[in-house]
């Protein structure tokens, strides 16, 4: 990206994704590839007053040669030290940026027993700084700039410069940078995505039932004390952030054990590196029971076996077909992106800020109003342009909340 786009990017990312509060650490988590963008985002929290800035680096190919060159045992331990630094800074109210431009199948050809064993030792060794992420304690914000191998991915057929060149322009619209000014124009958009999110916490949906043409027919109920949310997200003292940019989702949980009937995906799924095409899942109260996948099966299976949780769904999530993403025509094999032109649900951990008063909730009771627990937390896509959802109150109406891909009104 040019360097005045960097600089543009990085005020939206500082002042709206993660609202950097005076004397406040930063951390980012960045791809070699994203130095630049890095930087930007050093510059400027500097400027908005940062304590300090941290840049925890990752290098994709080296990861590659590990996961096919280490011996097996490397994948079951992890550093105390790395557990250590990410709870230091969590506890010291640390906000949190992540850089999302991974190769999508930078680890094809991996055995995939490595790639969930490594997930799950990481899993369990970041608990306490994913709960208190999950637990909306910190700000933290997700966003992406162009690599060279995403790029390439996403533009098969045009030399590698011009393939950055148009992922470029396709995030910048993404994420409203080529508004005049990004940080009005993302507040306006707050303000819509709000109005469905108060709708939707009007009518007291007990459950909603989805259905499509590619055979997704699936009931799921929603806990009594269940809320929606979307756009911006607060900490516990009352700070706004947003976790993803770009967002177009209203989102919430489903009940634990309230999932019956099949969903089939709408988009591949990126996931540990590898590509899970074609796929569906069947759900039995709950849990899924039987699984399919043209392309990348054991990867699903990996996924499905990480933990008891991990076979249930903690998110489910509305976004119109017509979303500005999904307009844009790209398939960017990027769950940010990706996830944001579809509705979806996700497996495993759920938001406890997605129910009344979750944030302060202990495990136990959380589990009780219905939520689900698990090490990890993935989104796939199901979302298509004859999507049918309808909600059913606490009174038994039957109420259309999407028809033909869409909410059925503007709000």
């Amino acid at each position: 990206m040019k360097i005045e786009t960097l600089e543009k990017y990085a005020r939206l990312v500082i002042k709206t994704g993660v609202n950097l509060q005076q004397d406040q650490l930063l951390v980012i988590s960045a791809p070699l590839e994203c130095a630049a963008f890095s930087r930007a985002l050093a510059e400027r929290a500097y400027q908005e007053g940062a304590r300090d800035v941290v840049v925890v680096w990752n290098d994709e190919q080296l990861a590659r040669i590990r996961f096919l060159r280490a011996p097996e045992a490397v994948f079951a331990e992890y550093p105390d030290w790395q557990r250590d630094m990410y709870n230091f800074y969590v506890r010291q109210g640390a906000v949190f940026v992540s850089i999302a431009a991974s190769d999508p199948e930078v680890m094809k050809g991996v055995e995939p027993g490595r790639l969930s064993t490594a997930q799950k030792t990481r899993g369990q060794a970041l608990k306490e700084y994913r709960e208190r992420l999950m637990r909306n304690e910190n700000g933290w914000c997700v966003v992406s700039v162009p690599t060279p191998s995403w790029a390439m991915k996403v533009f098969t057929d045009v030399p590698e410069a011009e393939a950055m060149d148009r992922l470029e322009k396709a995030i910048a619209a993404a994420v409203r940078l080529d508004a005049e000014d990004p940080v009005t124009a993302w507040e306006e958009h707050k303000q819509n995505l709000r109005r469905n999110m108060n709708w939707l916490n009007e009518q007291h949906f007990r459950q909603l039932q989805y259905k499509n043409s590619l055979g997704t027919d699936v009931t799921v109920d929603l806990p009594e004390k269940h809320w929606w949310s979307g756009g911006a997200e607060h900490i516990r003292d009352g700070v706004e952030f947003v976790a993803n940019m770009p967002t177009e989702e209203i989102f919430s949980m489903p009940q634990r054990e309230g999932v019956n009937g099949k969903v089939v995906s709408a988009l591949p799924l990126p996931y540990n590196g590898n590509l899970i095409e074609n796929f569906s899942l069947t759900f039995r109260a709950g849990k899924v029971v039987d699984f399919t996948a043209e392309k990348g099966y054991d990867i699903l299976k990996g996924l499905l076996d990480t933990d008891e949780g991990s076979r249930y769904l903690g998110e489910v999530a509305l976004v119109p077909w017509d979303s500005p993403i999904n307009r844009q025509n790209i398939l960017f094999y990027n769950t940010l992106f990706d996830e944001n032109a579809s509705c979806h649900f996700a497996l495993g951990k759920a938001y406890p800020s997605c129910l009344r008063g979750g944030s302060d909730m202990g495990p136990e009771e959380l589990a009780a109003a219905g939520a689900n627990d698990s090490l990890t937390h993935v989104d796939f896509m199901i979302g298509t342009a004859d999507l049918e959802i309808t909600g059913i109150t606490d009174d038994g109406r039957a109420v259309p909340v999407f028809r033909q891909g869409n909410f059925t009104q503007e709000r």
